[in-house]
């Protein structure tokens, strides 16, 4: 342990202070101030003679958090469950402190001690959490043979997650419900998401999910190229082959960042979300009923996290210079013709970034042979023909030529 470590977390389980090893009862016995919820504080008994400072954890979250690094330098224990590095509020102070402020002992995390019941072995499994986050998160991880490992919001999220996977056409899927792992309450309940019919239990539970499809099931692959059908939209889409060609060229990673400029339904920031952990994206459409489709778009295909701005593009990139935002990448499939947009976009661009612009306008193809000339890249015509009937026989009908334009940004301009 640091010298400079002021902030110690620990996690414990159902057993309460049993669960903490030996090291773990030092740091506690050494804190000045300690902080947990009101479960968490409970487990312990304190002699009359403990006069340290304890702090029930309460919200927003941000708040509290705020709140004790506000006190940085005081010796601080906080109480968690589990392991406070898997979705935990370890992860949250990782984020902010450097490591040798802190002292993390993490305890047993509800995924392991899921697998453990389960049989499931871990790295074939997803998790994730859904306390403080939207259910729709799980609209990405619903695949056909899927494992997946969840942590609840409260009592209500089995019904809730029953529901979901049937109204996706996976009403055949297993659902286990563990409910206080480890300790004396533990119990397990199972059921099958369509007829899920058991009370409401408690609140502190984790789901696992085996996902299995019905005949009606809406199987949406996590690779781009999503149907045209699974957007809401006003015909203002780039369409599925263009729009893999487009997700090929912009390179999703995970962790990066993307402004999608000119957004219409949202469908490439959408695919860019899902094709890469933890990646993000700021979605930017002037027409307010765009940006409704946009919201619903995300919520429907498990992006929730999509920022939108309702805003031109000169004003939205304002917007963002005054924030000291840079992007990962670029994607321009409206508004290519505005004035001064290429430049303004590649002087943000992160070095290594990827600009990418889709146009079918003869004044559009002008304008990125214009850039073409300034830094370089590629220039693309993409050619896209759908067989269609004609009498009793089908021929080739050709969609309108798609101009493409693609550049990465070097490190060193």
């Amino acid at each position: 342990m640091s010298d400079t470590a002021w902030l110690t977390i620990l996690g414990i389980g159902e057993e309460g202070l049993d669960s903490l090893t030996p090291v773990a009862r030092s740091l506690l016995d050494q804190a000045t101030v300690l902080v947990g919820g009101e479960r968490h504080l409970s487990m312990f008994s304190f002699s009359k003679d403990d006069k340290r400072e304890q702090i029930v954890w309460g919200t927003p979250f941000s708040a509290m958090v705020d709140k004790i690094l506000a006190r940085r330098g005081e010796k601080i224990c906080i109480l968690a469950s589990g392991d406070p590095m898997c979705f935990g509020v370890g992860a949250t102070f990782a984020k902010r402190l450097p490591p040798e402020e802190m002292y993390v002992v993490p305890g047993i995390s509800s995924y392991s001690l899921a697998c453990a019941r389960l049989g499931w072995a871990m790295m074939d499994v997803d998790l994730f959490t859904l306390h403080g986050r939207p259910l729709s998160l799980m609209h990405s991880h619903i695949q056909p043979d899927a494992r997946l490992l969840m942590l609840s919001e409260n009592a209500k999220t089995p019904n809730e997650v029953a529901d979901l996977l049937t109204d996706r056409g996976f009403g055949d899927s297993k659902i286990t419900v563990l409910e206080h792992m480890g300790g004396t309450k533990e119990r397990i309940v199972e059921g099958v998401a369509y007829c899920w019919s058991h009370p409401v239990g408690a609140d502190l539970n984790t789901i696992a999910v085996e996902c299995i499809p019905t005949h009606r099931a809406d199987v949406l692959p996590v690779t781009p190229g999503l149907p045209d059908d699974a957007f809401v939209h006003d015909g203002q889409l780039t369409k599925r082959i263009i729009r893999s060609a487009t997700l090929a060229a912009l390179v999703p990673l995970p962790g990066q960042m993307l402004w999608d400029l000119g957004a219409g339904c949202g469908s490439v920031s959408i695919e860019w979300m899902r094709s890469a952990r933890g990646a993000k994206a700021i979605a930017v459409e002037r027409q307010p009923d765009r940006v409704s489709m946009i919201a619903a778009n995300a919520q429907a295909l498990g992006t929730p996290y999509l920022s939108i701005k309702e805003k031109t593009i000169p004003e939205a990139l304002d917007e963002f210079a005054k924030e000291g935002d840079r992007p990962d990448a670029i994607f321009v499939g409206g508004g290519a013709t505005s004035d001064d947009l290429f430049d303004r976009c590649w002087a943000v661009l992160k070095p290594g970034g990827r600009f990418v612009a889709n146009v079918v306008t003869l004044e559009g193809e002008s304008k990125l042979s214009e850039w073409h000339k300034k830094v370089g890249g590629e220039l693309n015509r993409i050619s896209v023909s759908h067989a269609s009937p004609i009498g009793p026989y089908h021929g080739w009908r050709p969609a309108m030529p798609v101009t493409q334009y693609v550049v990465t940004k070097r490190y060193d301009g």
